[in-house]
């Protein structure tokens, strides 16, 4: 049997034994096949701002570090909990972050898979008595090994009539006991509530004791994450654009509240803008390499009106 053959079977037999388990309302992130710590640690520092946020991580990882050596050393090691709480606005990087972190805990020997469940309220929360158990059950067993994210996890405990997320809440600590060294939970959402929801319930308090501070973007560290957008997807932004563009941030930025999408709201703006580039070169024979790659002045939208549009889309939702 030649190597290649071999890795062949090795491959198949792993997906036999150790098989994704798909979970309706769930997104299921898996870990990068040649994936290493050092890989992991670039990758973190890639990301665009998150200074404190990128420090954690360090801590944390030479936390780990430290303690498997001390581990192999038969000295004893700190009984600490690996469950995360993440504040923050949206758009942030609440989910890139923990989706690194369970690569962390996997190639430092603390989790089998390291791969990431994103879930919500939807995804764990049925309408009717033994449902949600069920659901939560099949949330929880597709996490094992790996990283269970639940985002806006306060919205658990909006305790309205026949409301079942105390419940979920309920099987989620009991399975956080079960399985203490196979799986690690991350909770994320807005600051005050997610105080608010780690305080209603004593199990929530002593499991979670970790907690990552995630702040808005400046205007600058937008226009860095635009830039990025841009460059991946083969596009030039003109110095009359970018002008235009970082008059619209600098606006954005003084204006939002805490419901400003971040990240999100680049990316929309980002695809906002190649559909007015499109109906600006649509027309024009012969359509060049050039007029495909460059975003002009013409494709940025009006800045008032664009500020205002972005900041009432996100108060109504």
């Amino acid at each position: 049997m030649s190597k290649k053959e071999k890795e062949f079977l090795i491959k198949i037999s792993e997906k036999i034994n150790h098989p994704k388990i798909i979970v309706s309302k769930a997104k299921y992130n898996e870990v990068p096949e040649d994936d290493t710590l050092e890989k992991v640690l670039a990758e973190l520092h890639e990301l665009i701002g998150m200074v404190g946020i990128k420090k954690n991580v360090e801590d944390l990882t030479n936390f780990l570090k430290v303690q498997k050596i001390r581990e192999r050393e038969g000295l004893k090691t700190m009984n600490t909990s690996p469950h995360m709480v993440f504040m923050g606005p949206p758009g942030t990087g609440k989910t890139t972050v923990a989706r690194l972190l369970g690569r962390v805990y996997k190639h430092l020997g603390y989790l089998e898979k390291g791969h990431l469940i994103e879930t919500d309220r939807a995804g764990m929360v049925a309408g009717y008595v033994g449902q949600t158990a069920i659901k939560t059950d099949e949330i929880i067993t597709s996490a094992l090994g790996g990283v269970l994210f639940i985002d806006e996890a306060y919205s658990l405990t909006s305790n309205g009539f026949n409301d079942f997320g105390g419940e979920a809440i309920e099987i989620l600590l009991k399975r956080m006991e079960d399985h203490r060294d196979n799986f690690v939970v991350v909770v994320a959402g807005y600051p005050d509530e997610m105080q608010i929801f780690i305080q209603s319930n004593p199990g929530l308090q002593s499991r979670f004791n970790r907690y990552f501070e995630f702040d808005h973007f400046t205007a600058e560290e937008l226009m860095q994450i635009f830039k990025l957008n841009v460059k991946k997807a083969d596009f030039i932004l003109t110095e009359e654009a970018e002008d235009k563009l970082n008059e619209i941030l600098i606006k954005l930025h003084e204006k939002r509240d805490r419901s400003f999408g971040n990240a999100r709201t680049i990316r929309n703006l980002f695809e906002k803008i190649i559909e007015r580039q499109a109906n600006r070169i649509v027309s024009i024979t012969p359509i060049t390499k050039d007029l495909l790659m460059n975003l002009t002045e013409e494709d940025i939208p009006e800045i008032n009106a664009t500020v205002k549009s972005i900041l009432l889309f996100q108060e109504e939702e």
